[in-house]
């Protein structure tokens, strides 16, 4: 069915058993105090060399302690490193996948506080602080980190190294006119922009041999101005491979870039396949392609059609190690989908915490669960509410082998996430909705819908546990004037699901993800909104990449933003506020949609004194909150329990 995403491919002196490489991402966890990986690092990549995937990379491979993109990423520039990294391959390379180490250096985009770059140039946006710009010397001895890094790695065992020559990390300073205005030899022409890069390649080769597979990791172009350009790609893309290149692997975005390096759900997919497809024209080596390529028969198709070689896989890897195998096999509906979020991932990542899944909550607790058993004692689980939460606790339940019965009152499941899911851009929220619909009938779970939880049902059921996962609803605000106002008054939920309409003008009040959202859905329809956000910062609780994505949307749509407001009054038809220190008043509009804070809905919480069974929240009706908690929560409670 996927014939060309599933025949391998000779990279180098590497033959890889298919087209799928799982990219270098800098997860930022699974090391000691001396950044030495840990068990935990090791357990998180044997999951995903279980689930087939034909390359991995380690990401973040930092060459020089004064290059460290984030505090919590493997080192490759001491040969302590060596005994853990050996550990590692060893242990990963058991399931037959090739195994490389992604080697960079940050550069102005270092989360440290004495940063160095080709020009003492900030970085644009991100990360901030002051630069130094590198000397003679100290170049030249970053490259001899590079290739020392690379040879720690051969004898460590890995199969190849990547170097991140992207995303406006060093080497990418080097190349980019924007971040380099050196005047010697290392600035000024493209060839001496390049002139980091192949020395970095030639050294590589002369201390791990020409035989050891090096890739290269490279923008098609930075989406900044005058920043690396697609032509600039093209024309180094040939010498790189006279230079000895196993493959160039092609991707897009700097810190501050129109286009994000990490796209959420906004972003086409495949949005940086047209760089692959340009690149592969100029050379005979493979070309890797990436950015938002999460269906199976998409990637496919990239091969098929000869826009790449191989197709690179980020979240969709970490939010389904087995996407390969599964793919394989034809089983697409049973791949648990990356939804572009980017909160649990790079969001997470950037605030340096450790990396995560809102869809996966098992990342980075894999050396935790690889030796879970079933439980002593199969019970009979009744759980009360079919949005996302109650379906993730009732996969898990059912998963551990107990009865599992998942009542719903209304017709159909999906909860406010399936609302959510019909915002202009928003509709991939869908996929994990079907997911964990088709994991039900998959798990033989009992799902009942039109069926409110009741002591009748309780009684004939006759549960251990009952785990109530009901949601939230909007909370109604007491400001001066909202419930006297002649215009609709109406929630975020009414409009969304098309229950109420709403006039020409509209006011929305909350500037939370939920607000956005909802003058977004309003705008789309050619609506005139106002968003009144009485918060000091619009939609924290996004991952920022999701949130840019979704600002530059508003500005597009006619939609004016307010913060840090103070209400002093809504009128018949409009309302008077203070917004930095101005006196605002605001009329002619016609509704006012409430969308601020969420209530959770819990009258179900009285039947426990009726029955024996152990009653627990979860998910919105625990506390409103982001799709991570529910799901985390929901799969937490049947291990627990």
């Amino acid at each position: 069915m996927l014939s060309h995403l599933f025949r391998p491919i000779q990279i180098g002196n590497m033959t890889s058993k298919n087209r799928l490489l799982m990219s270098a991402m800098s997860i930022n966890f699974g090391v000691d105090e001396n950044c030495c990986v840990t068990d935990q690092l090791v357990q998180y990549f044997i999951e995903r060399a279980k689930g087939g995937v034909g390359m991995m990379l380690v990401g973040g491979g930092s060459v020089h302690p004064g290059g460290q993109e984030l505090p919590d990423l493997p080192q490759m520039y001491n040969d302590d490193c060596i005994p853990a990294l050996t550990d590692m391959v060893k242990r990963v390379k058991k399931y037959d996948t090739l195994f490389g180490v992604q080697l960079m250096h940050g550069g102005r985009q270092s989360y440290l506080p004495q940063k160095v770059a080709p020009s003492a140039i900030p970085a644009p946006a991100v990360v901030k602080g002051e630069v130094r710009a590198l000397e003679i010397n100290e170049i030249k001895d970053l490259v001899a980190c590079f290739g020392d890094s690379a040879r720690r790695c051969q004898a460590s065992g890995f199969d190849f190294v990547e170097l991140h020559s992207a995303h406006g990390y060093l080497i990418n300073q080097f190349l980019a006119l924007n971040s380099n205005i050196r005047t010697d030899e290392y600035g000024g022409s493209f060839e001496n922009r390049a002139r980091f890069l192949f020395e970095i390649i030639e050294d590589i080769q002369e201390k791990t041999g020409k035989d050891f597979p090096i890739g290269v990791r490279i923008n098609g172009k930075d989406y900044i101005e005058n920043g690396w350009q697609l032509e600039d790609t093209a024309r180094i893309a040939p010498m790189l491979e006279r230079a000895g290149v196993a493959y160039i692997h092609v991707s897009g975005g700097v810190y501050g870039s129109t286009e994000l390096t990490i796209p959420s759900m906004y972003t086409p997919h495949g949005c940086f396949v047209h760089l692959a497809q340009e690149v592969r024209k100029h050379v005979s080596i493979p070309v890797i392609t990436v950015g938002r390529i999460k269906y199976p028969d998409h990637a496919n198709r990239i091969i098929k059609e000869g826009k790449a070689d191989m197709v690179a896989l980020g979240r969709s890897i970490i939010a389904d190690p087995y996407y390969p195998e599964k793919a394989k096999s034809g089983e697409f509906e049973k791949i648990r989908p990356c939804i572009g979020c980017c909160l649990g991932c790079i969001h997470a990542v950037l605030a340096k915490e450790p990396g995560s899944c809102v869809v996966n909550p098992d990342v980075g607790r894999e050396y935790k669960l690889k030796d879970e058993t079933g439980p002593e004692k199969i019970i009979t689980v009744l759980i009360t509410g079919a949005g996302p939460a109650g379906m993730a606790a009732a996969r898990q339940f059912a998963l551990l082998g107990h009865k599992t019965i998942l009542c719903e009152t209304k017709d159909a499941s999906g909860g406010l996430l399936d609302l959510a899911s019909k915002a202009p851009g928003r509709e991939e929220l869908n996929d994990i909705l079907t997911f964990f619909k088709n994991e039900m009938t998959v798990l033989g779970v009992d799902v009942r819908y039109n069926t409110p939880l009741s002591v009748e049902l309780i009684n004939q059921i006759n549960p251990d546990q009952v785990i109530l996962a009901t949601g939230s609803m909007p909370e109604m605000p007491v400001i001066k004037g909202l419930f006297q106002t002649k215009m609709d008054l109406v929630t975020n939920v009414d409009v969304i699901s098309g229950t109420e309409r709403v006039g020409e003008k509209v006011i929305v009040l909350g500037g939370g993800m939920t607000g956005l959202i909802t003058a977004d859905f309003l705008a789309d329809q050619g609506k005139e909104v106002v968003v009144l956000n009485r918060k000091k910062s619009f939609a924290e609780e996004m991952s920022s990449n999701d949130r840019y994505y979704l600002r530059e949307r508003l500005k597009k749509g006619n939609v004016v933003l307010y913060k840090k407001v103070s209400i002093k009054a809504f009128t018949d038809n409009g309302v008077t506020f203070k917004a930095n220190g101005e006196d605002i008043s605001l009329s002619g509009f016609t509704s006012v949609v409430i969308s601020e804070k969420h209530s959770p809905i819990r009258d179900a919480k009285k039947l426990e004194k009726k029955t024996k069974a152990s009653f627990h929240f979860i998910g919105d009706a625990k506390s409103p909150r982001h799709l991570m908690y529910c799901i985390s929560e929901a799969e937490e409670i049947a291990r627990s329990v």
